[in-house]
């Protein structure tokens, strides 16, 4: 017999790619909460007729927030941080509000100073990031099992104090269980500077190879029609379009050029080890985090 819902009602604002995963996610595993999404019309369109949502709100945040008890943020970084004082001031305080943005420090500042700004009932925030993607973005490529097994940060700087131990934050603890999910705890900055390692450099490191090769193509299509599976499975974050990117990198530029600088260094590193043996031990490394990033 499957738990009760957590939450009885969810209002999603942004219906894209996590968004609308998240909102399949809840009806495969919550049938019985109320679930709206706040987008463009067509967005909302399409993930009505995906069944993602049940309703549907454009314009004015007010109705979209009204009664939820749960509002999950999928928007862009830079509409999430314009659009956070409003959240705020709109949920209920009874509410649970958190977000999936993939920097955390300035959406986490943002809040700070609105809720000192503006002492009184507040829902409460809980900013988070869920490990979870694909390259190409949409309504389209949701999916319900989009969470499974991924890590899903939770934010705080002060790990164990009771604001953690708050009957929502506990409540949607178990939601992203139910889903699948691996929650865990991390400060903003700590965060940040992960993820700039784990995800932001890969992703650039694909955009250079990628835009490096594209560069060198020849007229008779070389050296791409050399190219196999290995080429394709490296390339895969190349297909993610910059406007996706665009606020990632802006505000986490200074974790991002610092990692960019390491990882320069170590290809020079390996780049005057060519022709050592010594470069067995890059490849004896390598191949360990490959195992370990396959069985988590």
């Amino acid at each position: 017999m499957p738990s009760p819902a957590p939450f009885r009602s969810v209002t999603i604002l942004g219906a894209g790619l996590i968004g609308g995963s998240f909102a399949l996610a809840l009806r495969k595993f919550f049938p019985e909460l109320r679930l709206s999404g706040w987008d463009r019309p067509e967005t909302l369109r399409a993930a009505e007729s995906a069944g993602a949502i049940q309703h549907s709100f454009s314009g004015e945040l007010a109705p979209a927030l009204a009664h939820a008890d749960l509002v999950f943020i999928a928007l862009p970084i830079g509409v999430t941080i314009d659009l956070l004082p409003e959240i705020l001031r709109l949920a209920p305080p009874t509410a649970l509000v958190t977000d999936a943005g993939s920097t955390k420090l300035r959406i986490c500042e943002r809040a700070e100073d609105f809720l000192s700004a503006h002492p009184g009932p507040h829902p409460l925030f809980l900013p988070g990031h869920p490990m979870a993607g694909r390259e190409v973005s949409g309504i389209a490529a949701a999916t319900a099992d989009l969470f499974q097994n991924a890590p899903w940060a939770l934010i705080s700087d002060e790990p164990g104090l009771p604001a953690q131990q708050a009957p929502r934050v506990m409540a949607f603890l178990h939601l992203l269980e139910r889903l699948g999910a691996r929650p865990l705890w991390l400060g903003a900055q700590q965060h940040d500077y992960a993820v700039a390692l784990s995800s932001h450099l890969p992703q650039l490191a694909a955009v250079a190879l990628a835009s490096f090769l594209y560069d060198r193509v020849d007229e008779n299509g070389l050296p791409l029609t050399l190219a196999g599976p290995g080429l394709r499975d490296t390339l895969r974050l190349a297909g993610s379009p910059y406007s996706t990117w665009r606020d990632i990198l802006l505000t986490n530029r200074e974790n991002i050029a610092s990692s960019l600088d390491l990882f320069a260094r170590h290809l020079d590193d390996l780049r005057d080890r060519l022709s050592s043996r010594d470069l067995e031990t890059s490849f004896t490394a390598s191949n360990e985090l490959y195992k370990l990033l396959r069985n988590p």
